[in-house]
């Protein structure tokens, strides 16, 4: 019975050692619930910003829709709020991030800032921040319509790329992103409303999906 069972659990730690020194598995599902929370809350909060700043055009729409018929003073003029909004969102969606994923590491006894992952932040943050640039062209040149789906099909370019050095999940999560990136192009008036399922409910969604899967048992 020793004998039988032995090669097993040989070639089920050579599998394990092998997928720890080819992938980053220290990921933690709770870090795309906190991270979906808190894209949720933005988007509420955005919302609720630009109807102050806004609240009405002669046409009746306020807010995100009055946003998209903004002019070039006006869009200029909210700029440095929404970009001072932006990277704070973005600041405590890392923190939350990063929370997660260094005490899941430490649980289960492997190394955070490996080589792995700094391939893995490095192949995130090239796409990321190409796409944000861009986003950013595009709202100085009066196409903020397309604003969020750019984000959206640059976030989930980042994750397919960076999907080669940790879980397969990631590649599903980073097309679903890009499909709404796309879908969001042809409604430009729910920009807002995608911005929320994307970065929210996506997020959420994996978040939960992770965990039951890979953390679970182990917590």
């Amino acid at each position: 019975m020793q004998s039988a069972t032995d090669p097993l659990a040989q070639l089920t730690e050579i599998r394990a050692i092998m997928e720890r020194s080819s992938r980053f598995i220290s990921l933690s599902g709770l870090s795309g619930v906190g991270a979906g929370v808190v894209a949720l809350a933005g988007a509420g909060l955005g919302h609720l910003f630009l109807l102050q700043w806004f609240p009405s055009s002669e046409y009746g729409t306020m807010g995100y829709l009055r946003l998209l018929q903004s002019t070039e003073a006006e869009r200029m003029l909210v700029l440095p709020y929404l970009l001072g909004f932006a990277l704070g969102m973005i600041a405590v969606a890392l923190v939350v991030a990063t929370f997660f994923t260094v005490r899941r590491a430490r649980r289960a006894g492997l190394p955070v800032w490996s080589a792995l992952g700094r391939r893995l932040a490095l192949s995130l943050a090239i796409p990321l921040i190409a796409g944000g640039l861009f986003c950013l062209a595009l709202y100085v040149r009066g196409a903020v319509s397309l604003v969020v789906p750019g984000l959206l099909t640059f976030y989930g370019l980042a994750l397919l790329n960076g999907s080669k050095y940790t879980l397969d999940e990631i590649r599903w999560l980073g097309l679903t992103e890009i499909v709404l990136g796309l879908v969001a192009v042809l409604l430009p008036g729910f920009g807002l409303a995608f911005f929320a399922l994307g970065f929210g409910f996506g997020h959420i969604l994996y978040g939960l999906l992770m965990y039951n899967r890979y953390e679970r048992k182990q917590a």
